[in-house]
């Protein structure tokens, strides 16, 4: 486990607007490691422990997909952090994901 390399992906998590989403691609993209969307992924099933809080639920598939909330407990917790947020979940996936979809790239 890169220590450093999930304290900076919590801290672009951390970034991530009330009511938006992004992806493990565009984290790792925006971190430089175009390749590392599988870290990401890692680094988010640890974002519980970490400190000051992360909004994991925020972090989904490239597709709009909650292929994270397996590690939410319970598994429809993520879901229901995303509607309290104004997102719509239709099949566990984010209904108009291009629309609420956040780019670190373009928004740090």
């Amino acid at each position: 486990m890169d220590a450093n390399f999930y304290e900076q992906v919590y801290e672009v998590v951390r970034l991530i607007p009330k009511g938006r989403v992004t992806s493990y691609g565009a984290i790792a993209k925006a971190l430089g490691a175009a390749k590392s969307s599988r870290m990401v992924g890692h680094a988010m099933a640890y974002a519980g422990s970490a400190s000051p809080k992360i909004p994991a639920h925020r972090v989904v598939n490239s597709s709009g997909l909650l292929t994270g909330r397996f590690h939410f407990s319970p598994p429809t917790l993520m879901q229901e952090l995303l509607e309290k947020e104004g997102i719509t979940v239709v099949n566990d996936k984010i209904k108009n994901f291009k629309k609420v979809f956040w780019d670190p790239l373009q928004e740090i």
